[in-house]
């Protein structure tokens, strides 16, 4: 079993962790435990009421938080032909078609989002076994596959705050909710989003209690559980 470091013990005696927490409670909780020398990122942890393995219980879909996740969004836009210059002028990092594929095959992967238009999708698709265990692959129903028309908005959500997100094989959810720099008001507005997008991807397939349970941490901090109804009730 992994041991942790002496910073770790210090804090993790400030967490009750069979205390559930209000949000803003748990939230500032986090930052008091927080002791890394960098702006650590919050996140969210969210076990699912649902299986994993059944193909109408999948959960999946896009949040936009109002604050952003604190950090520089590096943005790939796989394109080709007029799309290329609608890409560069929308503001995207890395622009391209057979160039990109080639140096992500050798195992290049400096960016955060990738996007792509319809007609370069029978190219990015070899990608699949690289770019998808990452949650990097373009996919319709996550909003990154789009016309050269669409890719200025696609860009602009994506430098503003736009979060995948998808149910693991473990039947948990992880996400991102911004930096512990941030005011407790935005990580709160921040976590409503995420709260409010979970809850309107429910599946058809979903049966009993779809949230089961809520947790958030900081990136080197203790997890610290969240009270189901206060919580749930960001989504209003």
């Amino acid at each position: 079993m992994a041991k942790h470091g002496k910073n770790y013990q210090q804090t993790v005696g400030l967490v009750d962790r069979f205390q559930a927490c209000s949000p803003v409670e748990a939230i500032d909780l986090a930052k008091q435990a927080s002791y890394a020398r960098f702006d650590e990122t919050f996140e969210l942890h969210l076990r699912m009421g649902v299986n994993p393995r059944s193909a109408d219980q999948q959960v999946r879909g896009v949040a936009m938080l109002p604050h952003g996740l604190g950090k520089k969004v590096r943005i790939l836009v796989f394109a080709e032909g007029e799309a290329v210059n609608v890409a560069e002028d929308a503001g995207a990092d890395y622009v391209g078609s057979d160039e990109l594929i080639s140096k992500i095959e050798t195992g290049w992967l400096d960016f955060d989002a990738a996007v792509a238009t319809p007609d370069v999708m029978n190219k990015v698709v070899k990608l699949g076994r690289i770019l998808g265990r990452r949650g990097l692959m373009p996919n319709p129903k996550s909003g990154t596959i789009v016309p050269a028309a669409d890719l200025p908005r696609v860009i602009n959500e994506a430098r503003k705050g736009r979060v995948e997100f998808r149910l693991d094989r473990t039947g948990i959810i992880h996400l991102p909710m911004g930096k512990a720099s941030f005011d407790t008001q935005k990580l709160v507005e921040n976590m409503a989003a995420l709260i409010e997008a979970i809850i309107k991807a429910k599946p058809s397939g979903a049966k009993g209690q779809y949230i089961q349970s809520v947790s958030l941490c900081t990136t080197m901090g203790p997890g610290i559980k969240l009270d189901m109804k206060s919580t749930l009730a960001l989504a209003a």
